[in-house]
């Protein structure tokens, strides 16, 4: 392991990342904000720490796997150190363990929040904690890749690392060129939600932050009631469609743009059982609830729908108390925890794909039964998947449900009810936010003890680094200077 190598490029993202607290001070001028004076003070810190840690310990070498893997898990940790200053040093949380949780959230896209009045933050300090979910959403590392062959280091191990899914897709042979790509589309889709927002009636500020939110399938909101606080048909329409393109493998947006053929998602197999795995969510829930005195409306429709899109994709915002909903309904909600977005996506979870591999594979090991002889193959969209990646998407899932009975044993431990240690952790490990019980909709994790707060944050970077890129710097042979 070449300990300054990954040293020195945690050093640059952190200038990058200093830089970006100009939007949030700017907006402190704006609103003629006392915080401003804390927010300069976060940059001039985070960004004097990583100038000094990259000038002392700057590298010409490329970048290797492992050092990949060093660079995205202690970049994310780090990140969140620093990025919890404009937290605590404009009051707005006074506890290091409860800042460092709530910008953790943020740059893992999680919507965990302690906080039980966002609407008293400053907005800047609102604009810094949504804009931590958009910087999270792609990757900070992704983003930075587009830059780092200008400073001579070169970046497909840290795309590998980074990037959601079983099999990252390379759009263009250069990795630089993948990322501006990915960014591009990124930016594209949040213009156009913030332009929709607004013509809905909801005013630039929010609209800004809830598209922050939405596209990095985050879901913090400015509002103490999330988007339910805003009693809009429309604008909630329009982030159920911009949660559910968030949800998608990005290449297929960017294939769609260039090539104007909306086909292209229908030829996707992943994307028909996303949308597949959403309608019969919604249907089946919609049902339970107007059995239950929900009526037959267009409103329970909207709830149910919204909930749905809003779980499967990870984003975690909310338009009703969904912990009151019946438990049938709850238990799907809790089970859609687990899906996650598409391979791809901005979403977290396990992904779309591995569970249509997982379920394509058990299918094949069935048929193997009737005819032992027979050689059966998993295919998806006529690519047949090789050994290799299924061995590896059955290993992910053993680790994933490994580690999430583990935690909730862990968070049961604690003094947690079995409901909200659960979906506590599923919400942190699939970077949902919300669960259910003590951690639901309408509350928030500020009553969790702090050790199960830091467990949670490590749930969280598990789940948005897809553990393995974690768990392998465990390793002994990871550290090893060859």
């Amino acid at each position: 392991m070449k300990i300054k190598l990954v040293l020195y490029v945690i050093g640059l993202l952190q200038v990058f990342v200093g830089l970006t607290m100009l939007l949030p001070a700017a907006c402190a001028v704006y609103y003629a904000e006392p915080a401003l004076r804390a927010l300069l003070w976060s940059m001039a810190i985070t960004v004097g720490s990583g100038l000094a840690l990259a000038l002392f310990t700057r590298q010409e070498t490329d970048i290797r796997v492992r050092e990949g893997f060093a660079i995205v898990t202690f970049g994310w940790v780090v990140t969140a150190a620093f990025g919890s200053l404009p937290f605590l040093l404009t009051g707005s949380i006074t506890s290091f363990t409860d800042a460092y949780f709530e910008t953790l959230s943020g740059f893992t896209t999680t919507g965990a929040s302690i906080l039980s009045d966002v609407e008293a933050l400053p907005r800047s300090v609102l604009l810094w904690r949504s804009l931590t979910h958009w910087l999270g959403g792609m990757g900070i590392i992704v983003l930075s890749i587009a830059i780092l062959p200008f400073l001579g280091v070169g970046g497909m191990q840290l795309f590998k690392a980074e990037v959601p899914g079983p099999t990252p897709d390379r759009l263009k042979p250069r990795i630089s060129q993948t990322a501006g790509l990915l960014w591009a589309v990124y930016l594209l889709l949040t213009v156009l939600e913030i332009f929709f927002l607004t013509a809905g009636g909801m005013d630039l500020f929010d609209s800004t932050n809830h598209a922050f939110a939405t596209l990095a399938t985050g879901g913090f909101s400015t509002k103490n009631l999330s988007v339910g606080h805003f009693e809009s048909a429309y604008i909630q329409y329009v982030i159920v469609f911009f949660m559910f393109m968030a949800g998608v493998n990005f290449s297929l947006h960017y294939r769609c743009l260039t090539g104007l053929k909306p086909v292209v998602y229908f030829r996707d197999r992943e994307w028909v059982f996303y949308l597949l795995i959403i309608f019969c969510g919604t249907l089946l829930i919609f049902l339970q609830n107007w059995a239950a005195g929900a009526g037959f409306s267009e409103l329970n429709f909207r709830q149910c729908l919204f909930q749905v899109v809003s779980i499967i994709t990870t984003t975690g915002f909310a338009t009703t108390d969904f912990d009151a909903w019946a438990p049938f309904s709850r238990i799907m909600l809790l089970s859609l925890m687990f899906v996650g977005g598409c391979a791809g996506s901005t979403g977290g979870g396990m992904k779309v794909i591995r569970l249509l591999l997982i379920l394509k594979h058990g299918r094949s090991e069935l048929r193997k039964l009737l005819h032992p002889r027979a050689v059966m193959m998993v295919k998806v969209s006529r690519i047949r998947v090789r050994p290799e990646v299924m061995l590896n998407v059955l290993s992910f899932f053993t680790l994933y449900i490994a580690l999430f009975i583990f935690a909730s044993f862990f968070m049961t431990a604690l003094g947690l009810d079995l409901v909200s240690a659960t979906s506590s952790v599923a919400a942190a490990l699939g970077n949902i936010g919300p669960g259910l019980g003590q951690v639901g909709p309408m509350l928030n994790y500020s009553t969790v003890p702090v050790t199960g707060k830091w467990l949670l944050s490590f749930c969280m970077l598990l789940g948005r680094l897809e553990i393995f890129t974690v768990i392998i710097l465990f390793l002994p042979e990871a550290w090893r200077k060859f």
